[in-house]
């Protein structure tokens, strides 16, 4: 089968000229490499009351490609709502578009199409920079000489396999100098986030915020890099009836779950806050919205349909 090809001006020149000649649709086509009926549709979809006109039917032709464009996606009244509250809860473009997929088999949803909107501001009140968590700066982590007990390579080999709950990931947020930060603890298995506020990176302090954070729950293991907030590790391992394992230096990829999650707590607390002025309505509603935040590694479950789903 010929591909099909559109007629050029000057095909269109030399189909009016031979039709004057008074030549069939199925000569001209063989002339022009084309099929005898294609000329003959483009002869009588351009024709005017004044016969065939070569520029006249390549306006035409021009005016209805530019019209011939698919229709928006979001311009979907369901699909639009739907992109928006997400949006409003600060979900990517791709949990998004997973989440509608489990709702709409049938009716595909694509990232792009939600990240093409927010750059052509096709979404009112909402842009990447004010709704997407990506700010193109990367967290450098600050290292400190400890004697630790116990290093990764000590780590049972169960932790790293991500099959039980209990095996953490911690670190601390910074904030503004003397502005205080945030403790952070990543369930390796539900990523579910375990966080409170210190008054400043004092490993008495930080300790106390382990404790606060985590209450009662049952933990495994504790995985820490070498700051010198961590000092007192062995009363964390005491108040919580566990082990604390050290990474290697400056190998901020051993706590990957947890550098992840960080960046999250980033994009609602990005640098220079102080926490010392956050209520603590709003970093509960914060660690909120992460926690039921959908995960491509869950299966697109947030932490809490995950925690739910393993203990029914």
């Amino acid at each position: 089968m010929q591909s099909y090809q559109h007629f050029t001006l000057s095909e269109r020149e030399s189909l009016a000229q031979m039709r004057k000649e008074g030549k069939s649709f199925r000569a001209i086509g063989a002339a022009l490499g084309k099929d005898g009926s294609a000329c003959c549709r483009e002869f009588n979809r351009n024709k005017s009351r004044r016969g065939y006109n070569p520029w006249g039917a390549t306006v035409k032709y021009m005016l209805r490609r530019k019209a011939c464009v698919r229709k928006l996606r979001l311009a979907d009244d369901e699909v639009n709502a739907f992109v928006t509250e997400c949006l409003e809860k600060f979900w990517s473009p791709e949990i998004i578009s997973r989440r509608w997929r489990m709702k709409h088999p049938d009716a595909s949803l694509c990232h792009s199409t939600i990240y093409r909107a927010l750059k052509a501001k096709r979404i009112k009140g909402f842009s990447s920079k004010t709704h997407l968590r990506r700010h193109g700066k990367r967290k450098n982590s600050r290292q400190a000489a400890i004697r630790p007990d116990h290093t990764i390579h000590d780590r049972p080999a169960i932790a790293a396999q991500r099959i039980r709950l209990g095996d953490l990931e911690g670190d601390t947020v910074a904030g503004a100098i003397g502005k205080g930060c945030a403790a952070t603890l990543v369930d390796r298995t539900s990523r579910f986030l375990y966080a409170a506020r210190a008054k400043s990176r004092d490993s008495k302090l930080i300790e106390q915020a382990f404790r606060a954070a985590l209450g009662d729950a049952e933990v495994k293991s504790i995985t820490l890099d070498l700051g010198s907030e961590f000092a007192r590790f062995r009363q964390i391992e005491q108040n919580h009836n566990t082990t604390v394992y050290f990474c290697d230096p400056h190998s901020p990829w051993q706590r990957p779950t947890n550098e992840n999650t960080n960046d999250l707590v980033r994009f609602f607390f990005p640098k220079g806050t102080d926490f010392n002025a956050v209520s603590e309505q709003d970093f509960q509603h914060a660690l909120s919205l992460i926690n039921n935040r959908p995960r491509k590694c869950l299966g697109w479950l947030s932490p809490v349909e995950f925690l739910r789903k393993c203990c029914t």
